[in-house]
Protein backbone atom coordinates (compact mmCIF):
# COMPACT_ATOMS: atom_id res chain seq x y z
CA UNK A 1 0.00 0.00 0.00
CA UNK A 2 1.57 3.19 -0.98
CA UNK A 3 2.34 5.79 2.00
CA UNK A 4 0.44 8.68 1.96
CA UNK A 5 1.48 12.30 3.50
CA UNK A 6 -0.94 13.94 6.28
CA UNK A 7 -0.89 18.01 5.39
CA UNK A 8 -1.25 18.94 8.78
CA UNK A 9 1.75 19.98 11.29
CA UNK A 10 2.61 18.53 14.25
CA UNK A 11 3.16 21.31 16.78
CA UNK A 12 2.87 18.80 19.98
CA UNK A 13 5.83 17.41 19.31
CA UNK A 14 7.43 21.08 20.34
CA UNK A 15 4.99 22.44 22.95
CA UNK A 16 1.37 20.17 23.19
CA UNK A 17 -1.88 22.12 23.94
CA UNK A 18 -1.74 24.55 20.66
CA UNK A 19 -2.25 28.32 22.37
CA UNK A 20 -3.39 26.50 25.66
CA UNK A 21 0.18 25.17 25.89
CA UNK A 22 1.37 24.98 29.77
CA UNK A 23 4.43 23.85 28.72
CA UNK A 24 4.72 26.68 26.48
CA UNK A 25 4.25 28.64 29.21
CA UNK A 26 6.90 27.64 31.15
CA UNK A 27 9.12 28.09 28.77
CA UNK A 28 8.15 31.75 28.61
CA UNK A 29 9.20 31.77 31.95
CA UNK A 30 12.49 30.83 31.57
CA UNK A 31 13.18 32.92 28.09
CA UNK A 32 12.06 35.51 31.32
CA UNK A 33 14.50 33.99 33.73
CA UNK A 34 17.40 33.90 30.88
CA UNK A 35 16.62 37.30 29.80
CA UNK A 36 17.29 38.45 33.50
CA UNK A 37 20.59 36.68 33.62
CA UNK A 38 21.86 37.59 30.61
CA UNK A 39 20.70 41.86 31.77
CA UNK A 40 22.95 41.16 35.47
CA UNK A 41 26.10 39.83 32.52
CA UNK A 42 25.43 42.92 30.69
CA UNK A 43 25.41 45.61 33.45
CA UNK A 44 28.74 43.65 34.95
CA UNK A 45 30.44 44.24 32.34
CA UNK A 46 32.11 47.29 32.24
CA UNK A 47 34.98 47.29 29.18
CA UNK A 48 34.76 51.48 29.70
CA UNK A 49 36.69 51.12 33.40
CA UNK A 50 39.49 50.16 30.73
CA UNK A 51 39.49 46.47 32.45
CA UNK A 52 37.97 43.79 29.67
CA UNK A 53 39.02 39.91 30.72
CA UNK A 54 37.82 37.92 27.65
CA UNK A 55 36.10 35.45 29.48
CA UNK A 56 33.75 37.65 30.68
CA UNK A 57 32.82 38.39 27.51
CA UNK A 58 33.00 34.95 26.31
CA UNK A 59 30.04 34.83 29.45
CA UNK A 60 28.06 37.67 28.15
CA UNK A 61 28.48 36.27 24.48
CA UNK A 62 27.44 33.01 25.52
CA UNK A 63 23.98 33.88 27.46
CA UNK A 64 23.11 36.22 24.34
CA UNK A 65 23.20 33.06 22.41
CA UNK A 66 21.16 30.97 24.82
CA UNK A 67 18.36 33.78 25.25
CA UNK A 68 18.72 34.65 21.58
CA UNK A 69 18.19 31.15 20.45
CA UNK A 70 15.08 30.69 22.65
CA UNK A 71 13.33 33.88 21.77
CA UNK A 72 13.47 32.84 18.38
CA UNK A 73 11.81 29.14 19.53
CA UNK A 74 9.10 30.65 21.46
CA UNK A 75 8.53 33.58 18.36
CA UNK A 76 8.37 30.08 15.62
CA UNK A 77 5.68 28.52 17.54
CA UNK A 78 4.00 31.92 18.25
CA UNK A 79 3.72 32.23 14.67
CA UNK A 80 2.38 28.77 13.34
CA UNK A 81 -0.19 29.04 16.26
CA UNK A 82 -1.18 32.56 14.45
CA UNK A 83 -0.96 31.38 11.17
CA UNK A 84 -3.04 28.20 11.29
CA UNK A 85 -5.82 29.89 12.64
CA UNK A 86 -6.50 33.58 12.65
CA UNK A 87 -9.54 33.43 15.10
CA UNK A 88 -7.33 32.34 17.79
CA UNK A 89 -7.69 34.83 20.09
CA UNK A 90 -5.26 33.82 22.29
CA UNK A 91 -2.51 33.03 19.79
CA UNK A 92 -3.37 37.36 18.80
CA UNK A 93 -2.20 37.77 22.61
CA UNK A 94 0.91 35.33 22.30
CA UNK A 95 2.06 37.88 19.07
CA UNK A 96 1.71 40.79 21.85
CA UNK A 97 3.98 38.89 24.29
CA UNK A 98 6.18 38.51 21.89
CA UNK A 99 6.38 41.50 20.65
CA UNK A 100 7.17 43.16 24.01
CA UNK A 101 9.82 40.22 24.60
CA UNK A 102 11.83 40.99 21.17
CA UNK A 103 11.98 44.55 23.04
CA UNK A 104 13.14 44.04 26.19
CA UNK A 105 15.89 41.81 24.77
CA UNK A 106 16.65 44.40 22.31
CA UNK A 107 17.44 46.57 25.32
CA UNK A 108 19.53 44.98 26.66
CA UNK A 109 21.21 44.17 23.34
CA UNK A 110 21.73 47.60 22.98
CA UNK A 111 23.24 48.54 26.38
CA UNK A 112 26.00 45.42 25.53
CA UNK A 113 27.09 46.89 22.01
CA UNK A 114 27.14 50.12 22.54
CA UNK A 115 29.62 48.80 25.48
CA UNK A 116 31.39 47.46 23.19
CA UNK A 117 32.15 50.10 21.10
CA UNK A 118 34.14 51.63 24.59
CA UNK A 119 36.73 49.00 23.87
CA UNK A 120 40.39 50.40 22.79
CA UNK A 121 40.99 49.13 18.85
CA UNK A 122 44.06 47.21 19.79
CA UNK A 123 42.55 45.11 22.90
CA UNK A 124 39.03 44.31 20.68
CA UNK A 125 41.75 42.81 18.32
CA UNK A 126 43.27 40.71 21.04
CA UNK A 127 39.96 39.48 22.42
CA UNK A 128 38.69 38.09 19.24
CA UNK A 129 41.88 35.98 19.58
CA UNK A 130 40.68 33.79 22.43
CA UNK A 131 38.82 30.53 21.40
CA UNK A 132 34.92 30.96 22.36
CA UNK A 133 35.39 34.67 20.10
CA UNK A 134 37.25 33.95 17.09
CA UNK A 135 34.43 32.30 15.27
CA UNK A 136 31.89 34.86 16.21
CA UNK A 137 34.43 37.77 15.15
CA UNK A 138 32.30 38.93 11.62
CA UNK A 139 29.20 39.27 13.73
CA UNK A 140 30.95 40.86 17.17
CA UNK A 141 32.66 43.37 14.36
CA UNK A 142 29.41 43.79 13.13
CA UNK A 143 27.61 44.65 16.74
CA UNK A 144 30.31 47.10 17.99
CA UNK A 145 30.61 49.08 13.82
CA UNK A 146 26.27 48.85 14.29
CA UNK A 147 26.65 50.59 17.33
CA UNK A 148 28.55 53.84 16.69
CA UNK A 149 26.11 54.68 14.08
CA UNK A 150 22.84 54.43 16.84
CA UNK A 151 21.69 57.03 19.01
CA UNK A 152 22.85 56.70 23.35
CA UNK A 153 21.30 53.37 25.19
CA UNK A 154 18.68 55.45 26.69
CA UNK A 155 17.50 56.88 23.52
CA UNK A 156 17.96 53.52 21.46
CA UNK A 157 15.89 51.34 24.65
CA UNK A 158 13.25 54.67 24.51
CA UNK A 159 12.62 53.47 20.84
CA UNK A 160 12.70 49.80 21.46
CA UNK A 161 10.53 50.29 23.83
CA UNK A 162 7.88 52.54 22.03
CA UNK A 163 7.75 50.44 19.17
CA UNK A 164 6.27 47.14 20.99
CA UNK A 165 2.58 49.63 20.78
CA UNK A 166 3.39 51.66 17.95
CA UNK A 167 5.50 50.64 15.09
CA UNK A 168 4.68 46.65 15.64
CA UNK A 169 1.38 47.09 16.77
CA UNK A 170 0.24 48.79 13.94
CA UNK A 171 1.96 45.22 11.68
CA UNK A 172 -0.48 42.99 14.50
CA UNK A 173 -3.21 45.34 13.55
CA UNK A 174 -2.97 45.22 9.58
CA UNK A 175 -2.82 40.88 10.52
CA UNK A 176 -5.44 41.27 12.40
CA UNK A 177 -7.99 43.10 10.24
CA UNK A 178 -6.48 40.49 7.15
CA UNK A 179 -7.56 37.17 9.25
CA UNK A 180 -11.02 38.43 9.72
CA UNK A 181 -10.99 38.99 5.90
CA UNK A 182 -13.92 36.85 3.75
CA UNK A 183 -14.28 37.08 -0.06
CA UNK A 184 -17.67 35.54 -1.50
CA UNK A 185 -16.95 34.18 -5.16
CA UNK A 186 -18.73 32.04 -6.92
CA UNK A 187 -18.10 28.74 -7.38
CA UNK A 188 -20.29 25.76 -8.96
CA UNK A 189 -22.81 27.76 -9.19
CA UNK A 190 -22.44 28.22 -5.11
CA UNK A 191 -21.52 31.53 -3.48
CA UNK A 192 -19.03 30.53 -1.21
CA UNK A 193 -16.93 32.46 1.56
CA UNK A 194 -12.91 31.88 1.01
CA UNK A 195 -10.65 33.71 2.99
CA UNK A 196 -7.85 36.42 0.67
CA UNK A 197 -5.55 33.56 0.59
CA UNK A 198 -8.07 31.00 -0.76
CA UNK A 199 -9.58 33.61 -2.87
CA UNK A 200 -5.91 34.59 -4.55
CA UNK A 201 -5.00 31.24 -5.56
CA UNK A 202 -8.20 31.21 -7.92
CA UNK A 203 -6.68 33.79 -9.92
CA UNK A 204 -4.93 31.03 -11.86
CA UNK A 205 -7.95 29.37 -13.19
CA UNK A 206 -8.09 28.82 -16.77
CA UNK A 207 -11.37 30.52 -17.21
CA UNK A 208 -10.32 34.33 -17.88
CA UNK A 209 -14.20 35.50 -16.54
CA UNK A 210 -13.44 33.16 -13.35
CA UNK A 211 -9.97 34.80 -13.04
CA UNK A 212 -11.29 38.61 -13.31
CA UNK A 213 -14.26 38.39 -11.03
CA UNK A 214 -12.01 37.02 -8.21
CA UNK A 215 -9.57 39.76 -8.69
CA UNK A 216 -12.56 42.59 -8.85
CA UNK A 217 -13.64 41.01 -5.33
CA UNK A 218 -10.20 40.65 -3.85
CA UNK A 219 -10.26 44.32 -5.00
CA UNK A 220 -13.22 45.36 -3.50
CA UNK A 221 -12.60 43.54 -0.13
CA UNK A 222 -9.07 45.56 -0.33
CA UNK A 223 -10.12 48.64 -1.30
CA UNK A 224 -13.22 48.36 1.64
CA UNK A 225 -10.45 48.45 4.35
CA UNK A 226 -7.65 50.51 2.69
CA UNK A 227 -7.98 53.31 5.11
CA UNK A 228 -7.32 51.06 7.85
CA UNK A 229 -3.84 49.82 5.84
CA UNK A 230 -3.29 53.28 4.66
CA UNK A 231 -3.16 54.28 8.34
CA UNK A 232 -0.56 51.28 9.07
CA UNK A 233 1.44 51.85 6.43
CA UNK A 234 1.66 55.79 7.00
CA UNK A 235 2.81 54.95 10.61
CA UNK A 236 4.60 52.15 10.47
CA UNK A 237 6.75 54.54 7.64
CA UNK A 238 6.67 57.53 9.80
CA UNK A 239 8.03 55.56 13.09
CA UNK A 240 11.12 54.23 10.85
CA UNK A 241 11.65 57.67 8.94
CA UNK A 242 11.46 59.73 12.41
CA UNK A 243 13.75 56.68 13.86
CA UNK A 244 16.00 57.12 11.08
CA UNK A 245 16.11 61.37 11.21
CA UNK A 246 17.45 61.00 14.82
CA UNK A 247 20.04 58.80 13.67
CA UNK A 248 21.07 60.98 11.08
CA UNK A 249 20.40 58.60 8.30
CA UNK A 250 20.15 60.08 5.13
CA UNK A 251 18.75 56.95 2.92
CA UNK A 252 16.07 54.76 3.89
CA UNK A 253 17.97 51.80 1.79
CA UNK A 254 20.99 51.92 4.76
CA UNK A 255 19.07 49.90 6.82
CA UNK A 256 17.53 46.75 5.17
CA UNK A 257 21.10 46.73 3.05
CA UNK A 258 22.59 46.72 5.81
CA UNK A 259 20.28 43.83 7.78
CA UNK A 260 21.11 41.92 4.40
CA UNK A 261 24.63 42.34 4.65
CA UNK A 262 25.56 43.88 0.65
CA UNK A 263 26.62 47.60 -0.78
CA UNK A 264 24.85 49.57 -2.62
CA UNK A 265 26.95 49.02 -5.38
CA UNK A 266 25.37 45.20 -5.78
CA UNK A 267 21.94 46.11 -5.31
CA UNK A 268 22.39 48.52 -8.03
CA UNK A 269 24.10 46.62 -10.60
CA UNK A 270 21.31 43.80 -10.15
CA UNK A 271 19.06 46.06 -10.83
CA UNK A 272 20.86 47.78 -14.07
CA UNK A 273 21.43 44.07 -15.25
CA UNK A 274 17.91 43.39 -15.22
CA UNK A 275 16.14 46.69 -16.53
CA UNK A 276 18.81 46.00 -19.56
CA UNK A 277 17.34 42.78 -20.23
CA UNK A 278 13.63 43.04 -19.44
CA UNK A 279 12.66 43.57 -22.96
CA UNK A 280 12.99 39.48 -23.43
CA UNK A 281 9.98 39.54 -20.59
CA UNK A 282 8.08 41.88 -22.26
CA UNK A 283 8.30 39.66 -25.53
CA UNK A 284 7.33 36.37 -23.34
CA UNK A 285 4.01 38.93 -21.81
CA UNK A 286 3.43 39.72 -25.52
CA UNK A 287 3.23 36.37 -26.65
CA UNK A 288 1.37 35.02 -23.83
CA UNK A 289 -1.27 37.86 -24.93
CA UNK A 290 -1.39 37.00 -28.40
CA UNK A 291 -1.58 33.01 -26.89
CA UNK A 292 -4.87 33.62 -24.52
CA UNK A 293 -6.46 35.83 -27.66
CA UNK A 294 -6.00 39.20 -25.86
CA UNK A 295 -4.70 42.52 -27.16
CA UNK A 296 -3.04 42.90 -23.96
CA UNK A 297 -2.88 40.97 -20.26
CA UNK A 298 -4.08 42.20 -17.36
CA UNK A 299 -2.43 41.97 -14.07
CA UNK A 300 -4.74 38.44 -13.37
CA UNK A 301 -4.17 37.36 -16.27
CA UNK A 302 0.02 37.26 -15.82
CA UNK A 303 -1.03 33.42 -13.69
CA UNK A 304 -3.56 32.59 -16.13
CA UNK A 305 -2.66 28.87 -16.72
CA UNK A 306 -2.50 28.43 -21.57
CA UNK A 307 -4.80 25.42 -21.75
CA UNK A 308 -8.14 24.53 -19.76
CA UNK A 309 -6.78 21.52 -18.71
CA UNK A 310 -4.74 22.33 -15.23
CA UNK A 311 -2.97 19.43 -14.51
CA UNK A 312 -3.21 18.85 -10.07
CA UNK A 313 -0.98 16.82 -8.04
CA UNK A 314 -2.17 15.29 -4.75
CA UNK A 315 0.51 16.25 -1.33
CA UNK A 316 1.48 12.83 -1.13
CA UNK A 317 2.22 13.20 -5.59
CA UNK A 318 3.88 16.50 -4.78
CA UNK A 319 5.84 15.08 -2.20
CA UNK A 320 7.30 12.22 -3.81
CA UNK A 321 8.25 14.28 -6.61
CA UNK A 322 10.11 16.83 -4.49
CA UNK A 323 12.06 14.15 -2.83
CA UNK A 324 13.01 12.35 -6.06
CA UNK A 325 14.56 15.42 -7.72
CA UNK A 326 16.36 16.93 -4.73
CA UNK A 327 17.99 13.26 -4.51
CA UNK A 328 19.33 13.90 -8.01
CA UNK A 329 21.46 17.13 -6.99
CA UNK A 330 21.83 16.26 -3.17
CA UNK A 331 20.91 13.09 -1.14
CA UNK A 332 21.54 14.62 1.84
CA UNK A 333 18.40 17.19 0.61
CA UNK A 334 16.42 14.25 -0.28
CA UNK A 335 17.07 13.04 3.21
CA UNK A 336 15.64 16.05 4.96
CA UNK A 337 12.42 16.73 3.04
CA UNK A 338 11.74 13.03 3.42
CA UNK A 339 11.86 13.32 7.30
CA UNK A 340 10.17 16.78 6.63
CA UNK A 341 7.14 14.93 5.12
CA UNK A 342 7.43 12.07 7.76
CA UNK A 343 7.38 14.06 10.68
CA UNK A 344 4.84 16.43 9.74
CA UNK A 345 6.78 19.28 10.20
CA UNK A 346 4.58 20.85 7.18
CA UNK A 347 1.51 22.85 7.29
CA UNK A 348 -0.55 22.65 3.60
CA UNK A 349 -4.49 22.07 4.13
CA UNK A 350 -6.47 23.59 2.12
CA UNK A 351 -8.84 24.92 4.67
CA UNK A 352 -10.75 28.41 5.65
CA UNK A 353 -9.29 30.26 8.86
CA UNK A 354 -5.49 30.14 7.58
CA UNK A 355 -3.45 32.97 7.23
CA UNK A 356 -2.35 33.65 3.32
CA UNK A 357 0.62 33.31 2.04
CA UNK A 358 3.82 30.65 2.86
CA UNK A 359 6.92 30.79 5.30
CA UNK A 360 9.05 28.49 7.10
CA UNK A 361 9.90 29.07 10.48
CA UNK A 362 13.10 27.56 12.69
CA UNK A 363 12.79 25.96 16.03
CA UNK A 364 16.76 26.60 16.61
CA UNK A 365 16.02 25.20 20.42
CA UNK A 366 14.55 21.92 19.27
CA UNK A 367 16.19 21.59 15.99
CA UNK A 368 12.96 21.61 13.69
CA UNK A 369 11.50 23.78 11.50
CA UNK A 370 7.90 24.35 10.64
CA UNK A 371 6.35 25.02 6.99
CA UNK A 372 2.83 27.38 6.37
CA UNK A 373 1.00 27.22 3.12
CA UNK A 374 -2.02 26.11 1.28
CA UNK A 375 -1.82 23.39 -0.94
CA UNK A 376 -4.35 23.36 -3.98
CA UNK A 377 -2.44 20.93 -6.03
CA UNK A 378 -0.83 23.52 -9.00
CA UNK A 379 2.41 23.16 -10.65
CA UNK A 380 2.57 26.42 -8.68
CA UNK A 381 2.06 25.11 -4.92
CA UNK A 382 4.79 22.35 -5.49
CA UNK A 383 7.08 25.04 -6.49
CA UNK A 384 6.31 26.49 -3.36
CA UNK A 385 6.27 23.77 -1.08
CA UNK A 386 9.97 22.94 -2.74
CA UNK A 387 10.65 26.67 -2.04
CA UNK A 388 10.13 26.59 1.24
CA UNK A 389 11.72 22.70 2.20
CA UNK A 390 14.85 25.05 0.72
CA UNK A 391 14.56 27.42 3.91
CA UNK A 392 14.19 24.41 5.93
CA UNK A 393 17.52 22.66 4.79
CA UNK A 394 19.33 26.04 4.69
CA UNK A 395 18.52 26.10 8.62
CA UNK A 396 19.12 21.98 9.16
CA UNK A 397 22.63 22.33 7.63
CA UNK A 398 23.51 25.24 10.24
CA UNK A 399 22.10 23.59 13.39
CA UNK A 400 25.66 22.88 14.88
CA UNK A 401 26.34 25.87 14.29
CA UNK A 402 27.19 28.78 17.00
CA UNK A 403 23.40 30.54 17.39
CA UNK A 404 25.14 33.52 16.81
CA UNK A 405 26.18 32.68 13.51
CA UNK A 406 23.05 31.17 12.57
CA UNK A 407 21.49 34.82 11.82
CA UNK A 408 21.84 34.85 7.97
CA UNK A 409 20.02 38.32 6.10
CA UNK A 410 16.97 37.42 4.19
CA UNK A 411 18.58 37.57 0.61
CA UNK A 412 21.06 34.63 1.86
CA UNK A 413 17.99 32.74 2.98
CA UNK A 414 16.44 33.29 -0.27
CA UNK A 415 19.07 31.54 -1.89
CA UNK A 416 18.97 28.46 -0.77
CA UNK A 417 14.66 28.20 -0.86
CA UNK A 418 14.87 29.53 -4.97
CA UNK A 419 17.67 26.77 -5.60
CA UNK A 420 15.32 24.11 -4.00
CA UNK A 421 12.64 25.72 -6.31
CA UNK A 422 14.61 25.91 -9.46
CA UNK A 423 15.26 22.22 -8.91
CA UNK A 424 11.61 21.01 -9.13
CA UNK A 425 11.22 23.70 -11.83
CA UNK A 426 13.52 21.89 -13.93
CA UNK A 427 12.12 19.06 -13.06
CA UNK A 428 8.89 19.67 -13.97
CA UNK A 429 9.78 20.80 -17.67
CA UNK A 430 12.01 17.56 -18.37
CA UNK A 431 9.27 14.97 -17.30
CA UNK A 432 6.77 16.81 -19.02
CA UNK A 433 4.89 13.82 -21.23
CA UNK A 434 3.93 16.05 -23.99
CA UNK A 435 4.68 19.70 -25.80
CA UNK A 436 1.80 21.15 -24.44
CA UNK A 437 2.15 20.24 -20.91
CA UNK A 438 5.92 21.42 -21.58
CA UNK A 439 4.85 24.76 -22.60
CA UNK A 440 2.92 24.99 -19.24
CA UNK A 441 5.39 24.00 -17.18
CA UNK A 442 8.11 26.24 -18.97
CA UNK A 443 5.43 29.10 -18.88
CA UNK A 444 5.15 28.50 -15.01
CA UNK A 445 9.04 28.67 -14.73
CA UNK A 446 9.30 31.89 -16.68
CA UNK A 447 6.36 33.78 -14.39
CA UNK A 448 8.94 32.75 -11.78
CA UNK A 449 11.35 35.19 -13.27
CA UNK A 450 8.65 37.85 -14.32
CA UNK A 451 7.98 37.98 -10.81
CA UNK A 452 11.58 38.50 -9.29
CA UNK A 453 12.24 41.06 -12.38
CA UNK A 454 8.75 42.86 -12.85
CA UNK A 455 6.29 42.47 -9.92
CA UNK A 456 9.61 42.66 -7.08
CA UNK A 457 10.88 45.25 -9.28
CA UNK A 458 7.41 47.40 -8.83
CA UNK A 459 7.27 46.69 -5.21
CA UNK A 460 11.03 47.93 -4.59
CA UNK A 461 9.79 50.95 -6.76
CA UNK A 462 6.68 51.73 -5.11
CA UNK A 463 8.65 51.73 -1.49
CA UNK A 464 11.09 54.00 -2.72
CA UNK A 465 8.74 56.13 -3.95
CA UNK A 466 6.20 56.12 -1.12
CA UNK A 467 9.10 56.90 1.34
CA UNK A 468 10.30 59.97 -0.37
CA UNK A 469 6.43 61.15 -0.24
CA UNK A 470 6.12 59.86 3.40
CA UNK A 471 8.79 62.33 4.17
CA UNK A 472 6.61 65.33 3.66
CA UNK A 473 3.31 64.07 5.49
CA UNK A 474 0.81 61.24 5.34
CA UNK A 475 -0.13 59.90 1.98
CA UNK A 476 -3.29 59.92 1.23
CA UNK A 477 -5.06 56.08 0.17
CA UNK A 478 -5.67 57.84 -3.82
CA UNK A 479 -2.07 58.61 -3.69
CA UNK A 480 -0.95 55.20 -2.70
CA UNK A 481 -2.94 53.75 -5.74
CA UNK A 482 -1.21 55.92 -8.21
CA UNK A 483 2.39 55.87 -6.83
CA UNK A 484 1.65 51.53 -7.33
CA UNK A 485 -0.07 51.56 -10.48
CA UNK A 486 2.85 54.15 -11.50
CA UNK A 487 5.63 51.37 -10.47
CA UNK A 488 3.72 48.51 -11.76
CA UNK A 489 4.16 50.28 -15.25
CA UNK A 490 7.50 51.09 -15.35
CA UNK A 491 8.56 47.71 -13.79
CA UNK A 492 6.34 46.02 -16.55
CA UNK A 493 7.39 48.21 -18.94
CA UNK A 494 3.82 48.91 -19.48
CA UNK A 495 3.14 45.22 -21.10
CA UNK A 496 0.20 45.14 -19.25
CA UNK A 497 -3.79 46.86 -19.64
CA UNK A 498 -5.14 46.71 -16.08
CA UNK A 499 -2.81 46.77 -13.43
CA UNK A 500 -3.63 46.31 -9.14
CA UNK A 501 -4.21 49.76 -7.52
CA UNK A 502 -4.30 48.00 -4.02
CA UNK A 503 -1.41 45.37 -4.45
CA UNK A 504 -0.19 47.65 -2.05
CA UNK A 505 -2.68 47.15 0.85
CA UNK A 506 -2.81 43.32 -0.15
CA UNK A 507 0.75 42.47 0.56
CA UNK A 508 2.12 41.81 3.42
CA UNK A 509 5.27 42.51 2.87
CA UNK A 510 4.63 46.20 2.95
CA UNK A 511 3.08 45.77 6.53
CA UNK A 512 6.21 43.26 8.49
CA UNK A 513 8.09 45.65 10.63
CA UNK A 514 10.80 42.70 10.81
CA UNK A 515 12.54 43.66 7.65
CA UNK A 516 12.27 46.63 5.86
CA UNK A 517 12.39 46.89 2.25
CA UNK A 518 10.77 43.04 2.15
CA UNK A 519 11.39 42.74 -1.67
CA UNK A 520 14.73 43.11 -3.43
CA UNK A 521 16.90 39.88 -1.06
CA UNK A 522 13.73 38.13 -2.70
CA UNK A 523 15.28 39.02 -6.18
CA UNK A 524 19.07 38.93 -5.18
CA UNK A 525 18.27 34.99 -4.13
CA UNK A 526 16.51 33.86 -7.29
CA UNK A 527 20.07 35.46 -9.76
CA UNK A 528 22.29 34.45 -6.69
CA UNK A 529 20.80 30.67 -6.69
CA UNK A 530 20.77 30.71 -10.54
CA UNK A 531 24.59 30.66 -10.20
CA UNK A 532 24.47 27.77 -7.06
CA UNK A 533 22.11 25.88 -9.92
CA UNK A 534 24.43 26.24 -12.90
CA UNK A 535 27.48 25.28 -10.72
CA UNK A 536 26.00 22.51 -9.66
CA UNK A 537 25.16 20.83 -12.42
CA UNK A 538 28.51 21.24 -13.75
CA UNK A 539 30.07 19.66 -10.29
CA UNK A 540 27.81 16.91 -10.07
CA UNK A 541 28.67 14.77 -7.07
CA UNK A 542 31.31 17.34 -5.82
CA UNK A 543 28.54 20.04 -5.41
CA UNK A 544 26.60 18.80 -2.45
CA UNK A 545 29.36 19.59 0.16
CA UNK A 546 30.33 22.49 -1.53
CA UNK A 547 26.87 24.12 -0.97
CA UNK A 548 26.75 23.00 2.53
CA UNK A 549 29.35 25.42 2.72
CA UNK A 550 28.26 27.81 1.39
CA UNK A 551 24.94 28.02 3.16
CA UNK A 552 27.18 27.56 6.60
CA UNK A 553 29.08 30.72 5.82
CA UNK A 554 25.52 32.95 5.32
CA UNK A 555 25.38 33.67 9.01
CA UNK A 556 29.18 35.17 9.13
CA UNK A 557 29.67 37.10 6.06
CA UNK A 558 28.83 40.04 3.99
CA UNK A 559 27.36 38.61 0.54
CA UNK A 560 30.28 40.16 -1.24
CA UNK A 561 32.86 38.36 0.38
CA UNK A 562 30.76 35.20 0.45
CA UNK A 563 30.30 35.31 -3.22
CA UNK A 564 34.05 35.98 -3.82
CA UNK A 565 35.06 32.81 -1.41
CA UNK A 566 32.32 30.13 -2.59
CA UNK A 567 31.91 31.11 -6.70
CA UNK A 568 35.23 33.35 -7.13
CA UNK A 569 32.44 36.18 -8.44
CA UNK A 570 32.51 40.00 -7.82
CA UNK A 571 28.59 40.76 -7.15
CA UNK A 572 29.04 44.46 -7.21
CA UNK A 573 30.27 44.24 -11.46
CA UNK A 574 27.08 43.76 -13.44
CA UNK A 575 29.12 40.26 -15.71
CA UNK A 576 27.45 38.07 -12.91
CA UNK A 577 23.89 39.06 -12.98
CA UNK A 578 24.36 39.53 -16.87
CA UNK A 579 25.13 35.56 -16.61
CA UNK A 580 22.55 34.89 -14.41
CA UNK A 581 19.63 36.69 -16.55
CA UNK A 582 20.75 34.88 -19.54
CA UNK A 583 19.88 31.30 -18.07
CA UNK A 584 16.47 32.74 -17.76
CA UNK A 585 16.20 34.71 -20.97
CA UNK A 586 16.73 31.06 -22.37
CA UNK A 587 13.53 29.57 -21.13
CA UNK A 588 11.89 32.61 -22.75
CA UNK A 589 13.28 32.15 -25.93
CA UNK A 590 12.33 28.24 -25.99
CA UNK A 591 8.87 28.97 -25.34
CA UNK A 592 8.03 31.52 -27.64
CA UNK A 593 9.95 28.96 -29.96
CA UNK A 594 7.98 26.29 -28.58
CA UNK A 595 4.44 28.31 -29.27
CA UNK A 596 5.11 29.38 -32.67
Amino acid sequence: MQQTYNPTWDLDVIFPGGSDSEAFRTYLKEIEKDKETFSAEVEAFTPEDGNVEAEQLIGVVNELESVMKKLREASAFISCLSAQDVTDEKASLLVGKRSELRAELDAIISKFVQKLVAIEDTTWITLLQYDGLTELSFVLNEYREQAKELLTVEQEVLINDLGVDGYHGWSQMYDTIVGKMTVEVEEDNKVKSLSVGQASNKLGHPDRKVRKAVFDKLGEAWKEQSALFGQTLNHLAGFRLQTYKHRNWNSVLKEPLAINRMKQETLDAMWTAISNNKKHFVKYLEKKADLLGLDKMSMYDIGAPLTNTVNKSSYTEASKFIVDHFGKFSPKMADFAQMAFDKRWIEAEDRAGKRPGGFCTSFPDSEQTRIFMTFSGTSSNIATLAHELGHAYHQHVMNDVNGLNQRYAMNVAETASTFAEMIVADASVKNAQNKEEKIGLLEDKIQRSVAFFMNIHARFIFENRFYEERKEGLVSVNRLNEIMVEAQKEAYQDALEEYDPNFWSSKLHFHITGVPFYNFPYTFGYLFSLGIYAAAKEQGENFEDAYIALLRDTGRMNVEDLAMKHMNVDLTKPDFWEAAIQLCVKDVEEFIELTQ
